[in-house]
């Protein structure tokens, strides 16, 4: 799940307030992934209660009543998988895969060419199972069958060729990068 990881990911650069959270997976992810203060809150709440983030040891609330979580080792152990572990088109109701690599650009100690490396293996893995089974596909197949396989194999490749741009990018000199 993208806002678990992505929290954990920005625990990691230190404590922070459930509205600091939000504010910075937003501009992290350019805006594209609005989060409710209530996601923010209730995710947090679930990772305190799985000992991934923990309150911080600075008193349980500020002056102002808020919270400043930080991640415990037990969530960067959590966090290193999630970064580990190439992203299954299964799994993307929103692209985490996107999300990821945001994460992974401004997570520090996150090898993020090892990151797209990983997912570039997993992609072309299956861009060649999608075009064994559209080969396999018989002339009678319906044409519905065939549309979906298409698609699969058309978002596959433009993965591949997102990670191009991606790894080109990442290799300019950093004056030239945004």
């Amino acid at each position: 799940m993208s806002v678990r990881h992505g929290l954990l990911a920005l625990l990691s650069r230190g404590p922070r307030y459930g509205y600091q959270l939000r504010a910075e997976f937003e501009a992290s992810t350019a805006t594209t992934w609005p989060l409710n203060i209530g996601q923010v809150y209730t995710t947090l709440s679930r990772l305190e209660r799985d000992g991934l983030v923990s309150r911080d040891d600075q008193g349980d609330q500020d002056e102002q009543g808020r919270v400043r979580y930080a991640i415990t080792p037990e969530g960067r152990d959590e966090l290193d998988r999630w970064f580990a572990k190439p992203v299954s088109r299964a799994d993307r109701p929103r692209d985490e895969l996107v999300i990821k690599l945001a994460m992974a650009v401004t997570t520090p100690g996150v090898d993020v060419a090892a990151v797209i490396r990983a997912q570039r293996s997993a992609t072309m893995r299956g861009l060649q199972e999608l075009t064994r089974a559209l080969r396999s596909l018989d002339t009678s197949a319906e044409a519905a069958q065939r549309l979906v396989i298409d698609s699969m194999i058309f978002h596959a490749e433009a993965e591949q060729r997102w990670l191009d741009h991606c790894e080109a990018v990442l290799a300019r000199p950093s004056e030239e990068n945004p």
